[in-house]
C-alpha cells in the first residue's frame, strides 16, 4: 500500500523524523533501512535503540497516532495505480492489499484514496504474528486467495516489501519509491505502474525466476 499505491512513504519518513526529533535524534541516510516499508513496531525499534531510555511502547503510540492523524488529511494515490486496479477489476482479476501499516491506517486508506476499489480482502501488520520483511503476510495473502504463493505476483516498492513477497515464494513486481531495492532471481522490476498492465502481470505470474 505505502509507496505502491498510495504515496504516504514521504508521509512516514516524515512522521518518524519528526518523532524523532522529539527525542533529540536526528535521522539521516543510514536510518532509511530502518523506516522506509518498516512497521511502527520496528521503526520505534529502530529509534529506541538510539534512545534507549525512553519506551518503546510509547513511542510506537505515538508514531502510530501521528500517521494516521496525516493519513486522514490525504493520501495521494501513485502514478498508473487507479488504471492498473480498474484494469485488473475489469478483467475479473483477484487481489488483495497486503500492508506492514497498522489496521487503522489500512482501513483508512480503504475508506479515502482506495474506497472505489475492489480488493478480495486486505492484511495489516496487525493480522499476522508477523508482519514484513517476513513471509508470514504473503503466505497468508496466497492461503486466502486459494492458491500457492507461487502462483502469485506481488507487486512491492520497498526493499522490506520486497523480501517478504520474495522469501513467500511470490513472483515480485519491484516499482522502487524512496529507496532502491536489491535484485533477486524473482525480483522483476518497473519503474512506474504506468508501465504495467494485466498482461505484464499475467507474464509474472509463474514464470521461471529471472537471471541475474
Amino acid at each position: 500500500m505505502d509507496g505502491t499505491l498510495v504515496d504516504t512513504e514521504g508521509l512516514w519518513w516524515q512522521v518518524a523524523a519528526d518523532t524523532a526529533a522529539g527525542l533529540g535524534l536526528r535521522l539521516g541516510s543510514e536510518d532509511a533501512p530502518h523506516v522506509v516499508g518498516r512497521s511502527v513496531a520496528d521503526t520505534a525499534a529502530h529509534l529506541v535503540r538510539s534512545a534507549p531510555r525512553q519506551d518503546v511502547t510509547a513511542v510506537g503510540r505515538e508514531l502510530g497516532e501521528e500517521f494516521l492523524r496525516r493519513v486522514r488529511r490525504g493520501a495521494p494515490l501513485r502514478p498508473g495505480a487507479d488504471r492498473l486496479l480498474a484494469a485488473l477489476a475489469a478483467r475479473g482479476v483477484p487481489f488483495a492489499l497486503v500492508s506492514a501499516s497498522p489496521r487503522a491506517v489500512v482501513d483508512s486508506v480503504i475508506r479515502g484514496a482506495l474506497a472505489h476499489v475492489p480488493f478480495a480482502f486486505t492484511l495489516s501488520a496487525d493480522d499476522t504474528v508477523r508482519t514484513k520483511p517476513h513471509p508470514d503476510p504473503y503466505l497468508a495473502a496466497a492461503a486466502r486467495l486459494g492458491l500457492p504463493a507461487s502462483d502469485c505476483v506481488a507487486v512491492e516498492d520497498s526493499p522490506d516489501g520486497a523480501a517478504s513477497a520474495d522469501a513467500a515464494g511470490c513472483t515480485v513486481l519491484v516499482v522502487p519509491s524512496l529507496l532502491p531495492v536489491p535484485r533477486s532471481p524473482r525480483r522483476h522490476f518497473a519503474g512506474s505502474l504506468e508501465e504495467v498492465g494485466p498482461e505484464e502481470l499475467s507474464g509474472l505470474a509463474g514464470a521461471a525466476p529471472a537471471g541475474g
